[in-house]
C-alpha cells in the first residue's frame, strides 16, 4: 500500500446493503475537534503564555529590588548591578567554545548567570554600617566580620529556595556567586579558601567582573584606576586570583568591557 491508498475503515463495521466505504487519508492533530475546542485552546496556551511572562517579570523585579538594597546599603549605584551582569554575560559567551567549558555556557545558563548575578552582594544586608560604610579601609576584625557576607548571602538564598519549595535554576547560581565570588584560584579567597575547578564557574565569573568593576570605581578609600591599570592587575592575577583561561578570555574582549563601563558609567567611575 502506498501513501495515495485509502485506509478501508469500513470493512469491520456492519454493512447494509447499500453501505459505503470511506476512504481514510491522514489526519491533522485537530481533524476530530470542532472550532471551538480548537479557539479555546488557543486561547488557553496565551493566557499560560502570559501568566508565565508576568511571574517571570516579577521575580525579576524582585531581584533587583534586593539588589538595589544591597548595594545601596554599600553606597554603590544600580549600574554597578547591570555593569557586572553585562560583564559576566560577555565573558560566558567568550567562553562558550572552550574546550574546558564545552556544554555549560548553554544560552540558557547564560541567561541564568545574567539573572543571578544582581544577588552577589546580597549577604550585605547583613553587615553593620559601621563596617559597611566605614570612610576608610578596615581593620582585620572588621574584616573578618565583612568576608560574612558571603556565607550570609547564601543562608538567605538558600532559605528563600526552601520556602520555595524547589530548586529554582537562577537560585543555584546565585548561591554559588554569593557564597563563592570571593574565592581565589589559588585557595587564599574566602569563605571556604577553595581551590582552582572546586570553585564554581559562575562565581570564578563574577570575581573577575566584580573586581574589574571595583577597580574603575571610585570607593571611601581610593581613587578609580584607568582601565588599562585595571586590565593589567587582573592580567597580574592570572592563575593567582583568577582562572586562568577566564583571563585570557578577559583580555582578548576587555575593549568590550571598556565600552560597557563607558555606556554605563556613574560619577564615580574613572575617564575610560
Amino acid at each position: 500500500m502506498n501513501a495515495n491508498t485509502p485506509d478501508i475503515t469500513a470493512i469491520s463495521m456492519p454493512r447494509s446493503r447499500h453501505a459505503t466505504i470511506l476512504p481514510c487519508g491522514p489526519r491533522s492533530a485537530h481533524a476530530t475537534l470542532p472550532p471551538f475546542a480548537l479557539d479555546s485552546k488557543t486561547t488557553q496556551e496565551q493566557e499560560i503564555a502570559h501568566l508565565t511572562k508576568e511571574t517571570q517579570a516579577s521575580q525579576d523585579m524582585a531581584i533587583l529590588a534586593l539588589a538595589a538594597l544591597a548595594e545601596i546599603r554599600d553606597d554603590e549605584t544600580g549600574s554597578h548591578i547591570l555593569r557586572t551582569q553585562l560583564y559576566i554575560r560577555s565573558l560566558a559567551e567568550r567562553l562558550r567554545d572552550h574546550p574546558r567549558f564545552v556544554g555549560f555556557f548553554t544560552p540558557e545558563n547564560i541567561a541564568l548567570l545574567y539573572k543571578s548575578a544582581p544577588l552577589h552582594d546580597i549577604g550585605k544586608v547583613g553587615i553593620p554600617d559601621s563596617i559597611l560604610r566605614k570612610p576608610g579601609r578596615l581593620d582585620a576584625d572588621e574584616f573578618e566580620i565583612m568576608k560574612t557576607h558571603t556565607t550570609l548571602g547564601y543562608e538567605v538564598l538558600a532559605q528563600a529556595e526552601t520556602r520555595l519549595g524547589k530548586a529554582a535554576p537562577f537560585l543555584i547560581f546565585a548561591k554559588e556567586i554569593s557564597q563563592s565570588h570571593h574565592e581565589k584560584w589559588d585557595g587564599s579567597g574566602y569563605p571556604q579558601g577553595l581551590v582552582g575547578d572546586a570553585i564554581p564557574i559562575s562565581a570564578r565569573l563574577m570575581a573577575l567582573a566584580d573586581v574589574y568593576d571595583a577597580l574603575i570605581s571610585r570607593r571611601v578609600y581610593k581613587e578609580p584606576f584607568s582601565h588599562e591599570d585595571a586590565v593589567a592587575m587582573i592580567a597580574r592575577g592570572r592563575g593567582q586570583h583568577f582562572d586562568p583561561d577566564m583571563v585570557d578570555a578577559f583580555l582578548s574582549i576587555q575593549e568590550d568591557w571598556r565600552m560597557i563601563a563607558a555606556h554605563h558609567a556613574d560619577q564615580a567611575l574613572a575617564t575610560p
